[in-house]
């Protein structure tokens, strides 16, 4: 009997002798790891959450008011203060005139030198004065030709139409001859649009 517990002990002895120097690792689990973590972090939230006191937030009685946003208008087109289609009416002067037709001499009639003759063109009065004594055609620029305008016989009202008659000389020499002419009133004061006459002297 003590020859077989020395034996054991033998054995043991030598098995302890053979065995390994250092204690084996355990193996690591890292699902326990894993929550090990997660139940860390829920513990801090936990208590952070107890030491923040609660902020106040709306109950389900308050209403919540919210403005609405205006609606987007379409951009408004300045409508224009003046009509295209609406005449401006223009200032009417006292005195004003216009060609209506010539009454003798048409333009490039042939004359011999020094020949007198009578040009007479027909005109309206579009001023707002009547013309009187004193108005007459008066001389602009161009060739005169010795021109002497004729007085005028009557008064003339505004919107009538008058013939006016100047005395001329054609001049010596052949050749083209224009002149211009306007009327102008009692104080030589001339007015309105230029009234024209062009010969030809041969």
């Amino acid at each position: 009997m003590i020859k077989k517990i020395v034996f054991f002990l033998a054995l043991t002895s030598l098995l302890y002798a053979c065995g390994p120097t250092a204690p084996v690792a355990p193996t690591i689990d890292v699902n326990a790891i894993h929550t090990a973590a997660a139940e860390t972090v829920i513990a801090e939230f936990t208590q952070t959450a107890r030491a923040v006191p609660p902020t106040s937030a709306a109950t389900a009685t308050e209403a919540v008011t919210l403005t609405p946003e205006p609606a987007t208008q379409p951009p408004q087109t300045a409508v224009p203060t003046n009509n295209p289609f609406e005449s401006t009416p223009t200032q009417i002067l006292c005195d004003d005139a216009i060609w209506v037709a010539d009454v003798t001499v048409p333009d490039g009639t042939q004359m011999t030198p020094g020949q007198d003759f009578v040009k007479t063109w027909k005109i309206r009065n579009i001023g707002s004065c009547t013309w009187g004594t004193g108005y007459s055609a008066i001389f602009a620029y161009g060739e005169k030709m010795s021109g002497v305008a004729e007085p005028m016989t009557g008064a003339v009202a505004p919107g009538e139409e008058v013939e006016i008659s100047v005395r001329f000389k054609a001049p010596d020499n052949a050749g083209e001859y224009s002149t211009y002419w306007r009327m102008a009133n009692a104080s030589s004061v001339p007015f309105g649009e230029n009234i024209f006459m062009l010969i030809v002297v041969r």
